[in-house]
């Protein structure tokens, strides 16, 4: 399976240089002027997904909100400092106390929160289903 997550924008060359060159997403590919919009794919390394950004079309792009998340494990507290110089981004507050704790919250230029954290996913043991503690350690599989 592979996996796109799209969002619509008034400000596609600032979203494109804040993920592209501020988080340092690969760019995929990209359109212009395909039924009214433009648009750019962005890899999200190690995953079978990436993310598209929209501009054009009538519709208003979406609001912001505070517990709306895209969370990126860089592997350590170096790479989140050098991401967070790259992008230039303002850091904020975030709504959940558990990101203040393991991550650092930036807004993107839509006011979209962006969390990157120090650490690598963690990963669940095994090949079945299972869930996290609020603490990121792995509980035992549900029934």
């Amino acid at each position: 399976m592979q996996v796109r997550f799209a969002r619509h924008t008034n400000r596609l060359e600032q979203l494109v240089r804040f993920y592209r060159d501020g988080l340092g997403l690969e760019e995929l590919g990209r359109f212009q002027d395909h039924d009214g919009y433009d648009g750019v794919f962005l890899d999200l390394p190690g995953t079978n997904a990436h993310l598209e950004f929209t501009g054009g079309g009538s519709q208003p792009p979406p609001d912001p909100h505070e517990e709306t998340l895209l969370v990126l494990y860089l592997g350590d507290e170096k790479t989140v400092a050098e991401t967070c110089r790259r992008t230039g981004a303002r850091q904020i507050e975030p709504a959940n106390p558990y990101w203040r704790r393991n991550g650092v919250t930036l807004l993107d230029p839509d006011g979209f929160r962006v969390v990157l954290v120090p650490t690598a996913h963690p990963r669940p043991a095994g090949d079945g289903p299972s869930s996290y503690e609020s603490d990121g350690h792995q509980s035992e599989p549900r029934p």
